[in-house]
C-alpha cells in the first residue's frame, strides 16, 4: 500500500484561498483523468466540499507523488502552486488511512461531529467509480471510511459534539435562541438541489417554517425535492419550485435563504439583495432578512455585509463560531475506534498483499500433481478409475496437507507490521513466475471493483 493524499481544508488554510482553490464538478473528473494519465498514481479520487480538497492517489513514488498531486490541485484550481503550497498537507500509508476515517467520523469537520461528511465520502467514491480511477485500495479505504463514519455515530454521542454544517449555520442565524421559535411562521427561499440544499430544506420544514420555495438550474431537480418535503407523512410543510430566474422576486418574499450551488460565479449580488430589502420594507415585512451562505466558492456577494437589515451567515462566520464550540467526550471514544480500525485496515492490505502469491503457488501445486497423475497412468495403464481417482486423491492430499501450515502461518505473519516481505520470501522460494501472480492479482482486482461498486 502506498497511498498518498495531499489537500487542504478550513484547518490549514483561509476560506478565501479554499473559495479560489474550490473545484466544479467537471474540474473534479478532470482531475482525477489527468492525475491518472500522469505518473506516479495509478489510481486516484478527490474528496471535495466546502471545508476541504483532497487528493487521494495509489503511488510508486512518495516525492514524485507529492510533487504531481500538489501540481495537478494547483492547475485544476485558481491559485498558483506557490501560493498554494503553504496551506497544503501531505498525509502517506497509514497516517493517509487515520486521516480519512477520522474525516469520515466528523473528527476533522469545522463542526465536529456533523454526519454529512458521510454522504460526501460516499460521492467521492462514487465519482471513482464511475471514472474508473479508484482501483482495489481505493475502493476498500473508502469503503472502510463509510463503515467507520457510520460505526461512530451508532456507537457513540459523537452526534452531540456537533451537528451538520445546515443546523450550527441556522443555529447562527437563530442568534443563539432556538432554532424552531426562531423559524416558526417564515418563508424561506433555498437556492440549490444538492445534499446540502436538500438537508437545509428538511431543516428548516422540521423546525416549522411556512413555505419553503426551491429554485434550482435544473429544474426537475428542484422539483423532485419538493415532491419530498410534501409528500404524504412528511413535514406538512407547503413547499414549490421555480426557475432560477425568479430567484430575485422570490428574494423580496423571503425571511431567511439558504443558499448552496456549485455555481462558480455570485448566485446573489449586493444589488439584488439591496433591491430585496427596499421591496421588503416597502411591502411592510418586519424582522431582519437572514441569509445562510454554504457554498465552496461563496454564492452570496461578501458586499452584502455593508447593507443593513440584514443577518449573514458564511462559511467564514461559521469557521470562526465553531472555533469556540466545545468538544463532547464521546470524541476520545472515537479517536479509539479510528485507532483500532487503521490498524486492522493496514492489517487486512497486508495481508490481500500476499494473497495472489498464495493462489499462484496452489496453483502451481495442483499442476505439478496433475503432471504426475498423467505420468503415472502412461506408466501404469491398466489402472481402473476407482484406483485411478483414489490415487489423485491422495496425492493432492499430500500436497494440500504440506502446503496448509505454511500458507495461513505467511497470510498471518504478512498481516503484521513489516510483513510485506513475506510475499516476495514466498516467490522466491518456490520459483514462482511474476506474471503468474500478476495475473492472479489483476483478476482478484477485476472481481473486487465490481463488488466494491454493488456495496455503496
Amino acid at each position: 500500500m502506498s497511498l498518498l493524499v495531499v489537500g487542504l481544508s478550513h484547518r490549514s488554510a483561509p476560506v478565501s484561498v479554499l473559495e479560489r482553490a474550490s473545484l466544479s464538478s467537471d474540474a473534479q473528473v478532470k482531475l482525477l483523468q489527468d492525475a491518472l494519465a500522469a505518473e506516479p498514481a495509478s489510481e486516484a479520487t478527490v474528496l471535495a466540499t466546502c471545508n476541504r480538497i483532497e487528493l487521494y492517489a495509489d503511488v510508486d513514488k512518495f516525492h514524485a507523488g507529492v510533487a504531481e498531486l500538489s501540481m495537478l490541485l494547483a492547475q485544476h484550481s485558481e491559485v498558483g502552486l506557490d501560493e498554494l503550497t503553504p496551506y497544503l498537507y501531505v498525509h502517506y500509508e497509514d497516517r493517509a488511512v487515520h486521516h480519512l476515517l477520522s474525516v469520515a467520523c466528523g473528527l476533522d469537520s469545522m463542526v465536529v461531529g456533523e454526519g454529512q461528511i458521510i454522504a460526501q465520502i460516499k460521492d467521492a467514491l462514487a465519482l471513482g467509480q464511475e471514472l474508473h480511477t479508484a482501483g482495489r485500495l481505493l475502493n476498500d479505504l473508502f469503503q472502510q471510511a463509510l463503515r467507520v463514519g457510520k460505526r461512530a455515530h451508532s456507537e457513540t454521542g459523537i452526534d452531540r459534539a456537533g451537528q451538520s454544517l445546515v443546523t450550527f449555520g441556522l443555529e447562527q442565524l437563530a442568534a443563539g435562541g432556538a432554532v424552531e421559535a426562531w423559524a416558526k411562521k417564515k418563508h424561506a427561499l433555498v437556492i440549490g438541489a444538492g445534499s446540502m440544499s436538500s438537508l437545509a430544506a428538511a431543516t428548516l420544514a422540521r423546525a416549522g417554517v411556512e413555505e419553503i420555495v426551491v429554485a434550482n438550474r435544473t429544474p426537475a431537480r428542484a422539483e423532485r425535492l419538493v415532491r419530498i418535503l410534501t409528500e404524504p407523512g412528511g413535514t406538512g410543510v407547503r413547499a414549490r419550485a421555480v426557475d432560477m430566474t425568479a430567484v430575485d422576486a422570490e428574494l423580496a418574499r423571503a425571511d431567511v435563504v439558504v443558499s448552496c450551488t456549485g455555481a462558480t460565479g455570485l448566485v446573489l449580488t449586493a444589488v439584488a439583495v439591496e433591491a430585496a430589502l427596499s421591496a421588503r420594507t416597502e411591502a411592510g415585512r418586519e424582522g431582519p432578512l437572514a441569509l445562510l451562505d454554504l457554498a465552496m466558492p461563496r454564492d452570496i456577494d461578501p458586499a452584502v455585509h455593508r447593507l443593513g437589515g440584514l443577518r449573514v451567515v458564511d462559511i467564514e462566520s461559521l469557521a470562526e463560531a465553531a472555533a469556540d464550540a466545545p468538544m463532547a467526550a464521546d470524541v476520545e471514544q472515537v479517536r479509539t475506534i479510528v485507532s483500532d480500525e487503521v490498524a486492522a485496515f493496514g492489517a487486512a492490505q497486508r495481508a490481500a498483499h500476499i494473497t495472489p502469491t498464495v493462489v499462484a503457488l496452489r496453483a502451481m501445486a495442483a499442476d505439478v500433481v496433475n503432471s504426475e497423475v498423467a505420468r503415472l497412468e502412461g506408466r501404469l495403464p491398466d489402472l481402473d478409475d476407482k484406483q485411478r481417482s483414489e490415487i489423485t486423491r491422495t496425492v493432492r492430499r499430500v500436497v494440500d496437507k504440506l502446503l496448509h501450515a505454511p500458507t495461513v502461518r505467511v497470510k498471518q505473519l504478512a498481516s503484521e507490521p513489516g510483513g510485506a516481505g513475506y510475499a516476495d520470501a514466498l516467490r522466491e522460494l518456490f520459483d514462482l513466475d511474476p506474471q503468474t501472480v500478476a495475473a492472479v492479482s489483476r483478476a482478484d482486482l477485476n472481481d473486487t471493483d465490481g463488488v466494491g461498486r454493488g456495496r455503496v
